[in-house]
């Protein structure tokens, strides 16, 4: 069996969410979101490591109110950077040697299924890069400076990227070790993995994937949550109340 090692990031500063306080620690469905996108992979048999990316503004915070937790999910921490790509490629200094894979995942998504995870993880040994995405049915249009549209896009063959994006341990290493090759700023994982010229392959995802941005998402993604199949846990449990499954 593939092993895979998991880093979810939620080192972001979420300006567009508001609040004093990094949105990865509002509650879906009263359990911190990032808890929420940690346990859709911690109690798999193919993720062999499970990687926290925290900014140092909230490192402390998580040890504090969530490291018991973080503990019993054997869920390591690392330190966020400035970018996204910065944080992931501190994460990635961590991973295993004996994972296959690395599976790269937003915790502001904490709506995934392991439906969409099974699909991603099957595909990967075939491609080496594997990205979820869904199909855009609504109209887009270009707006200019002055607010006014400046023209219909098509959305034909147009898709939104979500994550987890999972990658051959070796090909993801090699795109952020080149990442200063890339111009601009990457604002996903599989961009690096493009500038190699290696193909991407796209498992189609939906819109329950939701990324949470602003708080009126909490409303749709705590729906959401509540339809997704439960299983039972396989470690043990906190005794914490954040720890409750």
């Amino acid at each position: 069996m593939a092993q895979y090692a998991v880093i979810v990031v939620a080192a972001g500063k979420g300006e567009r969410f508001g609040g004093a306080e990094n949105k990865v620690f509002a509650k879906v469905d009263g359990r911190a979101m990032f808890l929420r996108s940690l346990e859709a992979f911690v109690n798999r048999d193919d993720v062999c490591q499970t990687i926290l990316v925290v900014s140092p503004a909230d490192d402390q915070q998580v040890r504090d109110k969530f490291g018991a937790n973080l503990g019993f999910m054997g869920v390591q921490l690392a330190t966020g950077g400035a970018e996204r790509s910065d944080s992931v490629f501190n994460a990635l200094a961590d991973v295993r040697d004996d994972a296959d894979y690395v599976a790269i995942h937003d915790a502001a998504r904490p709506c995934i299924s392991q439906t969409l995870i099974d699909t991603l993880f099957a595909e990967a040994p075939k491609s080496g890069a594997v990205i979820p995405a869904a199909p855009i049915f609504g109209t887009l249009k270009q707006i200019g400076e002055s607010g006014v549209v400046e023209s219909t896009v098509s959305r034909v063959d147009l898709w939104e990227a979500q994550t987890p994006q999972v990658f051959k341990r070796s090909l993801i290493r090699e795109a952020y070790d080149k990442r200063g090759d890339f111009e601009g700023t990457p604002t996903d994982d599989a961009q690096l993995v493009e500038a190699l010229n290696h193909p991407v392959s796209v498992v189609e995802s939906n819109f329950t994937n939701i990324k949470i941005t602003g708080k009126s998402d909490l409303v749709l993604a705590n729906a959401i949550i509540r339809t997704l199949p439960k299983s039972a846990p396989k470690s043990p449990l906190s005794p914490f109340e954040e720890a409750q499954w």
